[in-house]
């Protein structure tokens, strides 16, 4: 078990970040390219996650494709909040949640720039209609979705009809991802009128004629990446590309097209116009002119594999080097199927709980709570880049169920620290960071005040890492730096019961660092009561103020209590009663727990004429050189001990039992 050096000494260390995701090229054994056609991989770059959040290709260019992030975080189960979200004009993360019924038929919602739509898991779908971006629109994301459903019958080519699932009209910055169209009339994706810095990923087309046009405009600007779908069922355009500047096109899978003898308008890929077209390690198993060119426009062909294919097989001109101008991993044509097919289309590890990164998408902590709406009702995690950040943190009432978690290799990596001494605000307006709502889970961070107590004559010298009064907060791996109440939890008000689990953690302080009226179970943690330089008395570690209708009140249990202090100057507690208040009786015990020779012999202590007699403090089992037993050390008996355990403490009415994974 490990614990920091004191604040007083030198600040944290800035730890580095080490991430090392596994290829799934690899988890899928796939091995090295095996196929004689198979061209040479893309120079070396990262393994990219084929979960990330962040584009590639040319929608990661010029500035990037972000979405909505940056901006509040909003769950859908409607097409009426699907459509006043999309065209809010500030940034959403609109989660769309099971299947939304376009009414009319064939509606098409508009979305405006700035914005992430994405599928929760792999059940959200847009029936009976689709999305549009009108000229201007950017910076859009579309992920992990289903889209059917507009075709008519009888209406095969969609001369009456022009119900897209996506279209986009001279927009930029836009990327498609893990979607599965079927049964579109018109066009299941439509990229027109110049749109630029677009990427098309990890989607699955499926039962369509007019499937995945791009183009239609004399000029040559639209820059598109097409990575990793699957056309199957699909008549043409597979996509085509009408006057591209660049077409990127890379492990696609093209299978089973349909064909109703139609000798030119059944095909795969065709480059149109002036398009400069690229096509590397696909798989095409069963087309008809797998690939296509105009006499004015260029293609380049390497590494695909062809099966069960005739027509046309056109490879003219020198197009471009796609490395020229993003890195990108190649894989081998012949995994390309068993790829596709496995992680194309929605899936239910994307768009499941929601991660809001600092600093990459929200500059501070407080910025990325300030994301998540009020009343949130889906698990929200705020990950926490290493680095300092300093900053008050308030975490209000109306939004429960988030997670902060630093991401860096060790607790220290991560801090969040203020200075505020309550001299200005109160202790309550001391505290670094405070958690009001319920369902706060806090990994791997350190919370700190570092306010400066021996450089300053203050009247209110209370400075607080952290105080809670919500619910059901969990601290695993935290830790919290102070002097004179470091720690606080509460709960709104004396009667109401909160409950606070704090495991393989450190705390430390002085005076009365772990206090307050919440229910509060403290194992398996390093607690060190710092010196104050004094030979008699240098502080207290508890001072609770338990409601005297609530049995529980602080357990500290399986962990180690360290000091510097000389021996015989630490107090292990006082009664807190706040304003006087007759009924908040402390209860504290100490159990299986190492106590060092800094504690007193006698080591409960009154408090503003409150005795700590009339408490409820005792101890069960403890050792070290600061344990004891007499008449000042009220021992907990054996039969009691049993009531008084992690679980019993924590349960209350609705058998919370955050301990259940590790026990």
């Amino acid at each position: 078990m490990t614990h920091f050096r004191s604040k007083r000494l030198s600040r944290p260390r800035h730890g580095k970040v080490v991430a090392a995701v596994l290829g799934l090229v690899a988890a899928l054994s796939l091995g090295a390219i095996g196929d004689a056609q198979a061209a040479p991989s893309a120079r070396a770059v990262p393994a990219a996650d084929r979960w990330t959040d962040r584009p590639h290709g040319f929608a990661s260019l010029a500035g990037g494709t972000t979405g909505g992030a940056g901006g509040k975080v909003v769950t859908v189960t409607d097409q009426a909040a699907l459509a006043k979200y999309a065209a809010a004009e500030e940034p959403y993360v609109i989660r769309v949640e099971g299947a939304l019924e376009m009414d009319p038929f064939g509606t098409e919602i508009p979305v405006a720039s700035d914005k992430t739509i994405i599928g929760v898991s792999d059940t959200a779908e847009i029936v009976h209609g689709g999305f549009t971006l009108d000229p201007g629109t950017h910076n859009v994301v579309i992920r992990n979705l289903t889209i059917r459903d507009t075709a008519i019958e009888g209406n095969w080519d969609c001369k009456d009809t022009d119900y897209d699932g996506i279209r986009l009209d001279t927009a930029h910055h836009v990327w498609i991802d893990h979607i599965r169209f079927s049964r579109i009339c018109d066009g299941q994706l439509d990229i027109r009128k110049d749109s630029e810095y677009v990427t098309v990923s990890y989607n699955r087309f499926t039962n369509n004629n007019k499937t995945f046009g791009i183009g239609w405009t004399p000029n040559v600007r639209t820059q598109i990446t097409v990575d990793h779908n699957w056309f199957t069922g699909t008549k043409q355009r597979n996509p085509s590309a009408d006057n591209c500047a660049y077409a990127h096109l890379y492990n696609n899978y093209l299978s089973s097209q349909l064909s109703d003898g139609d000798p030119v308008w059944t095909y795969g890929n065709w480059s149109r116009g002036k398009t400069k077209m690229v096509i590397e390690n696909s798989f095409y198993d069963g087309v008809q002119h797998p690939y296509q060119a105009d006499a004015t426009a260029e293609l380049v062909q390497r590494g695909s594999i062809l099966r069960n294919t005739t027509g046309r097989h056109d490879a003219w001109g020198a197009a471009f080097d796609p490395r020229e101008f993003y890195a990108y991993r190649l894989d081998p044509a012949a995994a390309v199927p068993a790829l596709v097919k496995r992680f194309s289309g929605p899936q239910k590890r994307i768009g499941g709980p929601v991660e809001l990164r600092v600093p990459a998408a929200y500059p501070t902590v407080q910025s990325a709570v300030d994301a998540v709406p009020d009343g949130n009702d889906t698990p929200v995690t705020i990950a926490v880049a290493p680095g300092t950040y300093r900053e008050k943190v308030y975490i209000p009432a109306s939004k429960p169920h988030l997670a902060l978690r630093g991401t860096g290799r060790d607790r220290s990596d991560t801090v969040i620290v203020f200075d505020t001494p309550a001299e200005y605000g109160g202790s309550t307006g001391s505290a670094t960071v405070r958690i009001a709502a319920n369902d706060v889970t806090a990994r791997n961070l350190t919370f700190s005040n570092d306010f400066d107590e021996a450089a300053h004559e203050l009247k209110g010298e209370q400075a607080l890492a952290m105080k809670t009064t919500g619910d059901r907060i969990v601290f695993e791996d935290t830790a919290f730096l102070g002097n004179q109440d470091t720690l606080m939890t509460d709960s709104p008000k004396l009667t109401t019961l909160s409950r606070v689990y704090v495991r393989d953690s450190y705390i430390e302080g002085d005076v009365d660092f772990v206090y307050g009226r919440a229910t509060t179970v403290i194992e398996r943690s390093v607690i060190r009561a710092l010196s104050r330089g004094s030979d008699t008395n240098n502080g207290y570690i508890t001072a609770a103020s338990t409601w005297k209708g609530n049995p529980y009140g602080f357990l500290i249990t399986k962990s180690k209590i360290v000091s510097d202090a000389p021996a015989g100057t630490f107090h292990l507690g006082r009664p807190w009663h706040p304003g006087g208040e007759p009924d908040a009786i402390a209860q504290v015990l100490i159990r299986d727990t190492q106590l060092p020779a800094a504690v007193k012999s006698s080591p409960w202590t009154d408090m503003s004429g409150f005795s700590w007699k009339d408490a409820r403090f005792t101890e069960c089992r403890n050792h070290g050189p600061g344990a004891g037993v007499t008449a000042d050390r009220p021992q907990m008996s054996d039969a009691a001990a049993r009531t008084h355990t992690v679980a019993y403490y924590l349960e209350g009415t609705d058998d919370w039992a955050p301990y259940a994974r590790h026990h």
